[in-house]
């Protein structure tokens, strides 16, 4: 039992919060009557050089207040500019959502108030967004069996808008925790594309795998780099519990600041549980806004909403409106790589693999560039796939590193993977000499070669090293001879200590069977 559990079934809890009760806890009964209605906001932060509609850099790591001019802090009589790879990016990703690209579209003024808002508005796009009714195939993975399924994700609507800048809590107060607060407008501007699901997601694990697959998605695209920890990539929850069968949806609870997909997962199933029991209690579930708090692994009350909020919408008077021709359309499809769900499904078609290794290689596109450089170069797509997703994956792992970083190159892999196949080296020779390989590069051929290494497949070569091994061990030939066919592989053992690990395994089990048998 986790602390978290003891902590309910005692029927206490910190900081004064009410503790779920011990019933809810030991009975599966209660949670298995409800369901939970999810949906997720994406913000993704585009890599464009320039903010959205100036010149401004979006460069992460500038001092603050740096990176600003009289349009992005909204001067009086300043007019915004559209930066048109804000607008190839949203076309791109409408379209590798399967989503529907508007000919017409428009921008809106959000109206409200915030000290990191300069101008008291953003600019963003209301009723007529650049893409709507799109989708995304989400895959499911059993840990257990690395089974996959598979559901489809419905997407309401893309539009761009401009990011607004950000507080820094500074200064140290023991009970009032920060004493004031800076604000830097270098991320004023910065461009945004908005991606709203439909409430189809019903489980913690199928949207932070729908989380994980958007990020995916942007990155093969190269729109964006997907990192939640730097706000590149953020997600606020909408999630409700209703009665199994009912249509009717419950009341709609926020969840925002999570800046990791596990912290998607375990903010949704804590929610999940919490509402379901303050409905056990005949509670009432409040329309607010949450925040998850991760020392503590629960969701806390951050305000109370008694309806929608009230933006006071309306169409951008300094921005025409975008139309978007079949034509142009057509030009950024054309531009689109080969995308995860298409790669993966090229994988197991026609490379043989299994769903679950053709998931693992496409997760990131670099690792899926690797792999296919070194299938072209002749290798085995099965022995490349256990390479890479094994030993390799171990070591950049290990080394914090990426695969665009490794010495390895994938024609030097096929090129290993080659001398096993011809057997001119074993599969341990081949694993002694992978570190050389992973930290400096090189040819394995030659490396081989200037060690000695080359497998000894001569069967009257083995032969005689075979029979000096039985002749050098009395005892455990007698051992072997009185039943013990297991001593076989001791025998194995001895040949391959004697050789270095040079002897061609196969062949060597097969010559010490027979000789045994003579023996």
């Amino acid at each position: 039992m986790t602390e978290k559990n003891a902590r309910w079934t005692a029927g206490v809890w910190q900081n004064g919060e009410k503790p779920i009760c011990r019933k809810f806890m030991t009975a599966t009964a209660v949670k298995t009557n409800y369901e939970a209605i999810i949906g997720l906001e994406t913000h993704c932060q585009l890599n464009t050089a320039s903010k959205i509609f100036c010149n401004c850099s979006t460069d992460f790591d500038s001092p603050p207040n740096t990176n600003v001019c009289p349009v992005c802090l909204g001067y009086p009589g300043v007019l915004p500019v559209l930066n048109e790879e804000v607008l190839a990016a949203a076309v791109k990703l409408g379209l590798a959502i399967n989503g529907q690209i508007a000919p017409y579209s428009k921008f809106d003024r959000k109206q409200y108030f915030y000290p990191d808002l300069p101008k008291n508005y953003q600019i963003s796009q209301f009723d007529l967004p650049i893409v709507e009714h799109g989708s995304l195939e989400i895959e499911l993975v059993d840990k257990k069996t690395k089974e996959i399924t598979r559901k489809t994700i419905g997407i309401t609507r893309l539009h761009m808008e401009e990011d607004a800048g950000k507080l820094v809590h500074a200064g140290s107060d023991r009970l009032a925790g920060s004493t004031h607060s800076l604000v830097d407008f270098n991320r004023t501007g910065v461009p945004l594309l908005e991606i709203v699901s439909e409430p189809d997601l019903r489980t913690g694990q199928e949207a932070a795998e729908y989380a994980q697959s958007l990020r995916q998605l942007v990155r093969y695209l190269g729109i964006s780099d997907g990192n939640m920890q730097e706000g590149s990539l953020r997600c606020d929850v909408n999630i409700s519990v209703r009665p199994v069968g009912q249509e009717e949806f419950g009341t709609k609870v926020e969840i925002k600041n999570m800046n990791s997909f596990s912290a998607i997962q375990k903010a949704i199933e804590y929610e999940i549980e919490r509402q379901i029991e303050a409905i056990a209690n005949g509670e009432e579930i409040y329309q607010e806004t949450r925040l998850w708090e991760e020392g503590s692994q629960r969701t806390i009350s951050m305000r109370k909403k008694e309806g929608s909020s009230d933006y006071r919408y309306f169409p951008e008077p300094d921005l025409p409106p975008l139309e978007v021709s079949e034509q142009q359309q057509q030009a950024w499809l054309a531009t689109l790589p080969e995308l995860p769900s298409a790669k993966r499904a090229r994988y197991e078609k026609d490379l043989g693999l299994s769903a679950y290794d053709a998931r693992v290689l496409t997760e990131d596109r670099e690792v899926a560039f690797y792999f296919e450089e070194a299938v072209d170069a002749g290798a085995d797509p099965k022995a490349v796939t256990n390479w890479v997703t094994q030993d390799i994956a171990a070591y950049l792992n290990n080394n914090r590193l990426t695969i665009g970083e490794l010495a390895l190159k994938p024609s030097a892999l096929a090129e290993l993977i080659a001398l096993i196949t011809k057997g001119t080296i074993s599969g341990k020779i081949a694993k002694d000499i992978l570190p050389e390989l992973l930290e400096k590069g090189g040819s394995p051929q030659k490396i081989i070669e200037a060690r000695g290494l080359v497998q000894i497949s001569d069967p009257d070569e083995l032969t005689a090293i075979i029979q000096a091994v039985i002749a050098d061990h009395p005892k455990e030939l007698e051992k072997f001879r009185s039943g013990k066919g297991n001593m076989q592989g001791f025998f194995v053992g001895q040949v391959m200590k004697r050789t270095g690990g040079k002897a061609d395994p196969k062949l060597t089990n097969q010559l010490i069977g027979k000789l045994l048998a003579q023996a």
